[in-house]
C-alpha cells in the first residue's frame, strides 16, 4: 500500500484516479518486495507542473479542494510515472523499417542520405512534430535524442518539444570523418556550434542538451579531445555516443585507435566516461568495460528492439546489474533501427535479450527500467521517473485491456506480475489511454477515455 504524501500549501489543479504502479528504488539492488508500490484506487493530484498529492483515494480525496476535478480512469488501467527512452534518432523517423545489412551498411545506405535532409529546417521541423507526437502516443514523456549534423534539427525539436513543455535531451552529432562530405563538420565548427546551441537550449524551459560525437569511427582524436573541453565547460550536460553495438564495429575502433585498449578506453582517454555519459547499446563490453561504467558513473542505453533488427546481438541486462558492479541502465528505442515507438514492445525485446543471455527479467524489474531506472540512468530521478510528491508530472496511463486477446487473457491473470507481463509482451501503442506534461495532458487514445 502506499503511503498519503503531500506537500504544504498545495495547489492542486487538476487529478486523476486510478490503480497506481511506482517504484521508491531499484530493484535489481534492493528487490521488488522493497522498491515497488501499488496502489489499486489511488488519487495523483498536480499543480504548478509537479505532483502535489499521492496515495489512496480514500484518504487523498478529502484533503483537495471541494470542486477539484478528479479524472477517473478506473480499475482497469495503470498510472505510472511517463516512460523515458534514453537512446532515439529523431531523424531517422522517415526511415523506421528500413530493410537489412548490418550497423555499417545500413548506416551507408538508409542513415546518411536521410539524415542529409535535415540541412533544410521546414524538413526539420516536420519530422519533429511527428517525433515527439509518437512518443507521446506511446507514453514516452523523456527522451535523449540524437539530431544530425546540422544545428537547425537541434533548434527544430527543440522548438516543438519546448511548446509542448517537455523535459528533453538532445544534441548536435559531431561527425567529421568516415561519413559522406555532406554530413561532415569539422573539429572547430562542431565545438562551436554545439556551445552556441548549450548557449541557446541548456536549461531552458525543461530542455537539456546532450554533446553527441556520433560514434568513435565517424570522429577523429582531436574532435572527441574537443567534445571532452567542451563538456568541462558545460559539466551539467549530457554526453552521449555509441559504444560496443556490432563487432564488425569494434574490429574498426580498434584499427582506427590501435593505441587504446578497447572501445570504450577510446571515451575513457577522451575524458568521457562520466556522469550524464549515456553510452547506446555496450552489447560487447567485456568486464575490464564493465567495471570502468561502474567506477565513472556513465550509463548504458539497452536497445533490445534494434539489436535485433540489425543482428547485433542481445545485451545481457543480468551481467550489467551485478550488485558487486551495477552499472547505470536505461532502455532505448534507438529509432530508427528499433522498429517501434512503444515502450511496452520494446520490454517485450528486452524480456526476450534476457532470455537469451540465461536470465528472466521480471515484468516489475522491466517496468523500473521504463521509469525509474532509465531516469536514474540520466541522473534526473529527482525530477521524472516516478509518482511521488514533489516530482514533475510527467504522467502515463494504460489501459490494461486494450485489445480483445488482451482483454481476453487478462482473465486469467493471477496477479499484478502477471498482468503487468501481459501488458509488456501483447501490448502497443493502443494501451496508451493518456499521456500528461508537467501535468497538462497531450495526448488522449480517444478509443479508451476516462469516466
Amino acid at each position: 500500500m502506499a503511503v498519503s504524501q503531500t506537500i504544504e500549501n498545495p495547489t492542486p489543479t487538476a487529478a486523476i484516479r486510478g490503480p497506481v504502479l511506482t517504484f521508491t528504488g531499484n530493484p535489481f539492488k534492493e528487490g521488488l518486495e522493497h522498491t515497488m508500490v501499488y496502489e489499486s484506487d489511488a488519487i495523483v493530484a498536480f499543480g504548478g507542473g509537479k505532483i502535489t498529492h499521492f496515495g489512496p483515494a480514500a484518504d487523498i480525496h478529502s484533503q483537495l479542494p471541494s470542486g477539484l476535478p478528479i479524472e477517473n480512469y478506473g480499475s482497469d488501467s495503470l498510472i505510472s510515472a511517463g516512460f523515458l527512452d534514453s537512446h532515439v534518432h529523431f531523424p531517422q523517423t522517415p526511415m523506421i523499417g528500413a530493410f537489412g545489412a548490418q550497423l555499417l551498411d545500413w548506416l551507408d545506405a538508409y542513415v546518411f542520405p536521410t539524415e542529409r535532409r535535415y540541412a533544410d529546417k521546414e524538413f526539420a521541423s516536420s519530422v519533429a512534430k511527428v517525433f515527439l507526437q509518437e512518443c507521446l502516443k506511446n507514453g514516452i514523456t523523456t527522451s535523449c535524442v540524437y539530431c544530425t549534423v546540422f544545428p537547425q534539427s537541434v533548434d527544430a525539436l527543440f522548438e516543438e518539444a519546448e511548446r509542448l513543455g517537455m523535459r528533453m535531451a538532445a544534441g548536435k552529432v559531431l561527425m567529421n570523418r568516415n561519413a559522406p562530405d555532406y554530413l561532415l563538420d569539422t573539429t572547430q565548427s562542431g565545438y562551436d556550434d554545439s556551445k552556441a546551441l548549450i548557449n541557446k537550449w541548456h536549461g531552458r524551459s525543461r530542455l537539456m542538451y546532450a554533446i553527441t560525437p556520433r560514434f568513435a569511427p565517424t570522429s577523429t582524436a582531436d574532435q572527441l579531445e574537443s567534445a571532452g573541453v567542451l563538456w568541462n565547460e558545460h559539466p551539467d550536460c549530457y554526453m552521449q555516443t555509441h559504444v560496443s553495438e556490432n563487432k564488425s564495429e569494434i574490429a574498426w575502433v580498434k584499427e582506427l585507435f590501435p593505441d587504446q585498449k578497447g572501445y570504450l578506453d577510446v571515451y575513457d582517454h577522451h575524458k568521457l566516461c562520466r556522469p550524464r555519459a549515456v553510452f547506446g547499446h555496450g552489447i560487447h563490453l567485456d568486464d575490464d568495460e564493465m567495471q570502468c561504467m561502474h567506477t565513472t558513473g556513465s550509463a548504458i542505453s539497452h536497445c533490445p528492439t534494434s539489436n535485433f533488427f540489425l543482428g547485433s546481438g542481445y545485451f545481457n541486462v543480468g551481467r550489467a546489474m551485478k550488485k558487486e558492479r551495477p552499472v547505470r541502465v536505461g532502455l532505448g528505442t534507438d529509432l530508427g533501427a528499433g522498429t517501434s515507438f512503444s515502450i511496452l514492445a520494446t520490454l517485450n525485446e528486452a524480456y526476450k535479450a534476457a532470455q537469451l543471455n540465461n536470465y528472466a527479467l521480471t515484468a516489475g524489474h522491466a517496468y523500473y527500467m521504463a521509469t525509474r531506472g532509465t531516469a536514474n540512468a540520466m541522473y534526473i530521478d529527482d525530477k521524472v521517473g516516478s509518482i511521488a510528491v514533489g516530482m514533475e508530472a510527467d504522467i502515463v496511463v494504460l489501459n490494461m485491456k486494450s485489445t480483445p486477446i488482451i482483454k481476453y487473457r487478462m482473465e486469467f491473470a493471477k496477479d499484478l506480475q502477471e498482468a503487468l507481463f501481459i501488458q509488456m509482451t501483447l501490448g502497443d501503442d493502443r494501451a496508451v489511454q493518456a499521456t500528461y506534461i508537467a501535468g497538462q495532458l497531450q495526448y488522449r487514445n480517444e478509443a479508451s477515455g476516462a469516466t
